[in-house]
């Protein structure tokens, strides 16, 4: 379930008045930007762009841009854009940085349907004039490469049929990979990034039930490299993706200086999915509520507007 109170009282135009004086003149009008945006989702947002621009003739988006600063800018700027746009521009900064970040791709690659990875690599073409399979396999060698274009590129099937047949073998391929360390099998490959996340979820549970141990924890080993930690997080969001969000959040608060990107990235991305259930798998797991580890955490404008989206009145 989402966390996000999106207001029923919703008029574009009157929205878009508040936030142009709330941008115009000396300084911003940080609170008014966030009681607005943070209440609003993601078709009301839409119409929010569209009302501002029919006005004031300019872009929205751009102008929050060149008056917001720092990770509060940054947040802004993520929940703003269409979700398929946001995707988009998560995947490139990944791709871009120093080390390709392949989290973030197998995040979106291994967590949206079939129809919503379609329409990121859409967007990211229109956005970027290069394919996503394409930036990703310039900044990417070897069995890295090999996985992440192969999860990008797939369209699973989507329904809830399950072979029990399939999952026998392949549970059985993926053992023996394993057990013989060789995890850049091609058919490790195939598997993950082919078959339905029903026939998947069928698999990873013959294999805990032949092997007594999940596959995501036979998989580690104190020498894992970044292969076989690839692959971890491929199964994870494949498997349980509500469990993998909560654990990139709890990383992302508990490590010495929070990482703020992993941070928003997981609160813009799923306060209109299911922010809500990993609120509660995460109270379970740290006897602390999400909201009040984020405050702790962060400040400003910027903490205002992650405890907003996970669900904190004003």
């Amino acid at each position: 379930m989402a966390t996000l109170i999106a207001s029923e009282n919703f008029s574009p135009i009157e929205d878009a008045e508040v936030l142009r004086r709330s941008v115009k003149g000396w300084g911003t009008d940080e609170k008014a930007v966030i009681s607005i945006l943070s209440h609003r989702n993601a078709a009301q947002r839409y119409e929010i762009r569209l009302a501002y621009e029919g006005l004031y003739h300019e872009d929205l988006i751009k102008r929050l841009e060149s008056e917001l600063s720092g990770d509060f800018e940054k947040a802004v700027y993520r929940w703003i854009l269409d979700p398929t746009d946001r995707y988009a521009v998560l995947a490139h900064v990944a791709i871009k940085k120093p080390e390709t970040d392949y989290n973030v791709i197998v995040e979106i690659s291994s967590t949206l349907s079939p129809e919503e990875l379609l329409a990121v690599r859409r967007a990211y073409q229109l956005r970027y004039k290069h394919s996503l399979e394409e930036d990703l396999a310039a900044h990417t060698t070897g069995d890295i490469r090999k996985l992440l274009v192969a999860l990008v590129t797939t369209y699973r099937y989507d329904g809830g049929e399950i072979n029990a047949k399939v999952a026998k073998s392949e549970a059985d391929i993926l053992h023996d990979a394993i057990k013989d360390k060789a995890f850049n099998h091609e058919e490790v490959i195939r598997i993950l990034s082919t078959r339905s996340k029903t026939q998947l979820m069928a698999t990873f549970n013959r294999y805990r039930d032949d092997h007594g141990i999940s596959i995501s924890k036979n998989l580690l080993d104190d020498g894992a490299d970044d292969f076989q930690k690839a692959l971890h997080v491929v199964i994870r969001c494949l498997n349980d993706p509500k469990k993998y969000f909560e654990k990139v959040l709890r990383q992302a608060i508990k490590r010495a200086g929070t990482d703020e990107d992993a941070l928003t990235r997981v609160i813009v991305t799923r306060a209109e999915r299911d922010l809500k259930d990993i609120k509660e798998l995460y109270y379970k797991k740290n006897s602390v509520h999400l909201e009040h580890a984020v405050a702790k955490e962060t400040s400003g404008d910027y903490k205002a507007f992650l405890v907003t989206l996970l669900g904190q009145q004003d």
